[in-house]
C-alpha cells in the first residue's frame, strides 16, 4: 500500500539528502506525495519525510482564508492543544511550521480512512468490532480528561483507522482545555452528534457542560456504526427548542439482535443527564458488560479488530487527488514559484486594504508555534541515556565505597 503511495508522487534520489540538524523542518524538507482530503479553510496530503523516509499525513491551512472567516484562533488553540498530547489512541503531531502563505500540521499517516466513509461503503460493524472501539476511544478520552481536554466533535469522520483496523481521534479544531470543576457554556459541535447539556446554555440560567458530552458523541457514535443510522434524527438546521424536545419525546429503539449487554451500555451513555450517564474511564472498565477487556492488552493494540480496511487501495474518496491537480487553484507542487510572483506582487501593491491584511498575516506569524516531536524525541532520549551513564556511575561508586564498610572504625578514648 504504501510503495503504491511513493508511485503517485514525483520520484527522487534514492538517496535521502541531508538537512542541517539545526534547521528547523519547513515544506522543503517532504515530498508531496497526493492529496486525501479537505476541509473548510484547510487541505491534507500525503507526504514523506525526504531524509527519514518516514511518511505522514500533511494538513495546510491558507492564512489569508483562516483571516477572514475569522478561524485563526481555532486554528492556533488546535495547535497548542495538539503540541501537548500523544496517545496511541489519537492523530499525534509531529511537525509544525508556516510559510508566508500556509500554516502546516504534519501528523501520523492513518491509511485505514474513517469511519464515515466505510459507513458509506456499506460495511457492516460487528457488535464485537464496536465493542473493542468503544474501548479503544474510552481509554482516548479518559487520558484526554487526564489534560483537561473536552473533544467536542466525537462522531465517524473524526475518527480514522490505521492499516491494522485501530481506531485514532482526530480534528481538535474546536477541542477546548476546562479547569477543574467548571462547566463550559459555549455551544460547539456537530449538532447530531452533540449532548442534550451543550444546547442549553442557550436557554437562560443553565449552568453549561463538562467531559459528559463527548462520552454522549461516543455512544451515538457506538449506536450508528451498529444500525447505521443515529438514535435521534436531527438535522443540522434544526431550531434548537425542537431538538431539546426531540430529546424528551423519542423512545430510542434498540434492536433485539444485538447483546443486553450492548444495549445497556449505550443506554448509560446516551443517558439525558450528565450526572447519570457513564462519563469516565474507570465507569465503563468497570461496567458488567466489559469486564471481559483486557484493559493491558487493547492499550498495546495487542487485541485485534474485527473490521480490517482495504489495504489494497486508498480508503477515501479519489476525488481529492483530481480536485488537487485540476480545480485547485493553489496546487502545493507550484508552491515556490507562486511565492516568488507574490513577493514582487506585495512590494508593488501599497493600498490601505492590502496594508491591513500584511498586518494580520504578520501577527498569526509571530502567534504561530513551530514544533517537532522528532527532535524533542532525540532530546528526550539523549537525556535518558545520560540519566542513565550517571546511575551507573552513582552505582559503581556506591559499590567502592562499600568495599571499607564491615572494618571498624577506631575507638578514641
Amino acid at each position: 500500500m504504501r510503495r503504491e503511495i511513493i508511485k503517485m508522487g514525483v520520484s527522487h534520489s534514492s538517496k535521502p539528502p541531508v538537512f542541517d540538524q539545526n534547521e528547523e523542518v519547513n515544506f522543503d524538507h517532504f515530498q508531496i506525495l497526493r492529496a486525501i482530503g479537505k476541509g473548510s479553510f484547510g487541505k491534507v496530503c500525503i507526504v514523506q519525510k525526504k531524509d527519514t523516509k518516514k511518511m505522514y499525513a500533511m494538513k495546510y491551512m491558507n492564512k489569508q482564508k483562516c483571516i477572514e472567516r475569522n478561524e485563526v484562533r481555532n486554528v492556533l488553540k488546535e495547535l497548542q492543544i495538539m503540541q501537548s498530547l500523544e496517545h496511541p489512541y489519537l492523530v499525534n503531531l509531529w511537525f509544525a511550521f508556516q510559510d508566508v502563505e500556509d500554516m502546516f500540521m504534519v501528523v501520523d499517516l492513518l491509511l485505514g480512512g474513517d469511519l464515515r466513509y466505510h459507513l458509506q461503503q456499506n460495511v457492516h460493524f460487528t457488535e464485537t468490532t464496536v465493542k473493542l472501539y468503544i474501548s479503544e476511544i474510552a481509554l482516548a478520552l479518559g487520558y484526554l480528561r487526564s489534560k483537561h481536554i473536552i473533544h467536542r466533535d466525537i462522531k465517524p469522520d473524526n475518527i480514522l483507522l490505521d492499516e491494522d483496523g485501530h481506531v485514532h481521534i482526530t480534528d481538535f479544531n474546536i477541542a477546548a482545555t476546562i479547569k477543574e470543576d467548571t462547566q463550559m457554556t459555549s455551544v460547539a459541535g456537530t449538532k447530531p452528534y452533540m449532548a442534550p447539556e451543550m444546547f442549553q446554555p442557550c436557554l437562560e440560567g443553565h449552568p453549561g457542560y463538562s467531559y459528559a458530552v463527548d462520552w454522549w458523541s461516543l455512544g451515538i457514535t457506538a449506536y450508528e456504526l451498529l444500525k447505521g443510522q443515529r438514535p435521534y434524527h436531527i438535522r443540522s438546521g434544526m431550531a434548537v427548542n425542537d431538538i431539546i424536545q426531540l430529546f424528551h419525546t423519542v423512545n430510542v429503539n434498540y434492536p433485539s439482535t444485538w447483546s443486553a449487554g450492548m444495549e445497556s451500555l449505550l443506554r448509560k451513555l446516551l443517558m439525558l443527564e450528565p450526572q447519570h450517564r457513564l462519563s469516565h474511564l474507570s465507569d465503563l472498565q468497570e461496567f458488567n458488560y466489559l469486564s471481559d477487556i483486557n484493559w493491558d492488552a487493547v492499550m498495546l493494540k495487542k487485541v485485534i479488530p474485527g473490521f480490517m480496511p482495504n489495504k489494497g487501495r486508498l480508503n477515501c474518496d479519489p476525488t481529492f487527488e483530481l480536485e488537487e491537480m485540476i480545480l485547485e487553484s493553489k496546487p502545493l507542487h507550484k508552491k515556490k514559484k507562486r511565492l516568488a510572483k507574490k513577493l514582487r506582487e506585495n512590494r508593488r501593491d501599497s493600498s490601505p486594504q492590502s496594508g491591513q491584511m500584511q498586518r494580520r498575516l504578520e501577527s498569526v506569524q509571530n502567534e504561530f508555534r513551530i514544533f517537532n516531536r522528532e527532535k524533542l524525541r532525540t532530546c528526550q532520549d539523549q537525556k535518558e541515556e545520560n540519566d542513565n551513564i550517571i546511575d551507573e556511575k552513582e552505582k559503581i561508586e556506591e559499590t567502592e565505597d562499600g568495599k571499607n564498610n564491615n572494618i571498624v572504625p577506631p575507638t578514641y578514648v
